[in-house]
């Protein structure tokens, strides 16, 4: 049975996620304060993370923060009432991996739990190495190293790379990128996209400036090349 952490400070809706949630069959661990609920994160095991951003003691970006720095990289679903780009982009480049804002369908959530968790597990049947220049990536133990020395990639950088390696050669479009590694095409934006392959490529490339593995191509994506 998966194991779902929810931290969502409001009784009622904390409420109807656990049950809804239990329903499906998977095992919920509820919380409502934001330094409870990183702790639980940070000690127990679970399959998927739901963090409302808006928590009292600790919020839910700086809990994803937290749980992130300390190389867990089980998936997580943000939830916010507020509209503003600013907070979606924050929590995606902190390491989130979906975002919901509020009022949203239970029946939506539930779908999208779905698609993090079998995303999480096709990811982890996929390819598990890669050497490529001085670089030498394992996907699975989430470790990446130049040489000797530990590269600081994010979770969402670690998928990106694996999807661009698994489709080496292939130009990929922005669109195509955040339908398959995001899940959905509206958001975030192609800028996000663009920040994430800057920040990969300061971290891989020999030289970010120009670039000799992860390659951009004019008007129409980027592509991986060993």
């Amino acid at each position: 049975m998966k194991k779902i952490l929810i931290v969502e400070d409001d009784p009622a809706i904390l409420r109807g996620l656990t049950e809804s949630i239990t329903q499906e069959h998977y095992d919920v661990t509820a919380e409502t304060d934001g330094a409870t609920g990183c702790e639980r994160a940070l000690h127990r095991s679970f399959d998927l993370i739901i963090l409302d951003i808006m928590l009292p003691a600790l919020s839910g970006t700086e809990i994803c923060r937290r749980i992130r720095e300390e190389g867990n990289h089980a998936p997580i679903l943000m939830l916010t009432s507020k509209g503003s780009e600013l907070d979606k982009v924050m929590g995606l480049e902190l390491g989130a991996d979906d975002y919901m804002t509020k009022p949203f369908s239970v029946r939506e959530l539930l779908a999208r739990i779905r698609a993090l968790l079998r995303r999480n597990a096709e990811l982890a049947v996929a390819i598990t190495e890669c050497n490529f220049g001085d670089v030498s990536v394992d996907f699975r133990k989430q470790e990446a190293l130049r040489g000797k020395k530990r590269l600081a990639l994010s979770a969402k950088e670690f998928q990106i790379l694996r999807y661009f390696v698994e489709r080496e050669g292939e130009v990929i479009s922005r669109a195509k990128l955040l339908d398959d590694v995001w899940g959905y095409e509206t958001t975030p934006t192609t800028r996000t996209v663009d920040n994430y392959i800057l920040s990969l490529r300061k971290k891989i490339e020999p030289n970010p400036s120009r670039p000799v593995h992860l390659l951009t191509v004019h008007t129409a994506g980027y592509k991986f090349v060993r």
